[in-house]
């Protein structure tokens, strides 16, 4: 499961995928919670840092996680950091093995070196051709272990949401997988089918597979992103967003989502026939 507000974020909007638990928002129902969490999607980067300082802080209704996370929200608040200048100096890399796969001379591949020679003239120092050895197994959910603990939480995470709910006709994953097969209509369950709901349900909490599952994520992040952050001492890493996403969410990892751009989709005669939206990540 991809971060929740980077994803969307890839249209002309701006997303936030905060930091693991450091906003209080009690009224959503934010599923692996270690994983992908709640954050704005805005039309600016301004707009997104405003919302994000509305809803980042301590909850006492997860007191636990919040109170740890709350460490990293800055004393003066993140407004600060609205600096045109705000790279300069700043060491930036550029993911680009298993990241920028783009076609020699595209539209993709352009506009990202231009946008990569702006942050070289407003002062950005960038540390490129980067690469995390492990992103085939990172990319790949069952061999990561992320499908595996993905499933157990989701069960759990659900179901705990639900029991919450004052009026709801269903209390459970099991309600809801029952409520679709008496509604195949209306839930499209032949188009769609809901087979994720049911190996989810199939799980029984945090057991041996899960546990063995974490041990490996924590592994894959602490060899990966965070090496490459540590030993190349940078202060962000920039990557297309659509190919960041499990990067970003086995480890909880902040991030803002910006549009980097316009290119085109090819029509089933491989003519160039529609607008698409394009953008960057910002770890």
């Amino acid at each position: 499961m991809g971060p929740s507000c980077a994803h969307p974020a890839s249209t002309p909007l701006s997303g936030s995928s905060p930091r693991s638990a450091s906003q209080a928002v009690p009224a959503s129902s934010s599923f692996l919670q270690g994983w992908t969490q709640v954050g704005p999607i805005c039309r600016t980067v301004s707009d997104a840092v405003y919302v994000l300082e509305a809803i980042a802080g301590y909850d006492p209704r997860d007191a636990e996680a919040t109170r740890m996370a709350s460490q990293y929200i800055p004393e003066g608040g993140y407004r600060q950091f609205l600096n045109i200048d705000g790279v300069r100096g700043k060491r930036i890399g550029i993911l680009r093995k298993d990241f920028f796969r783009f076609p020699s001379g595209s539209i993709q591949e352009n506009v990202f070196e231009e946008h990569f020679n702006t942050m070289r003239q407003l002062g950005a120092i960038l540390v490129d051709n980067l690469e995390i050895p492990s992103m085939k197994v990172i990319n790949d959910a069952v061999q990561s272990g992320e499908r595996a603990l993905m499933l157990a939480e989701f069960k759990l995470s659900l179901n705990s949401y639900l029991s919450e709910l004052a009026t709801t006709p269903v209390k459970s994953l099991s309600d809801i997988i029952d409520f679709n097969n008496n509604h195949p209509v209306e839930e499209r369950t032949t188009e769609f089918g809901q087979s994720y709901l049911v190996q989810s349900e199939a799980t029984n909490g945090i057991g041996p597979t899960e546990e063995r599952a974490i041990v490996k994520l924590n592994e894959l992040c602490k060899e990966g992103l965070e090496k490459i952050m540590l030993v190349n001492r940078l202060d962000a890493i920039v990557a297309p967003g659509a190919s960041a996403h499990s990067l970003l969410a086995i480890g909880g990892y902040p991030a803002i989502t910006v549009p980097a751009g316009y290119g085109q989709r090819k029509s089933g005669d491989h003519q160039y026939c529609s607008i698409l939206p394009f953008d960057c990540s910002v770890v």
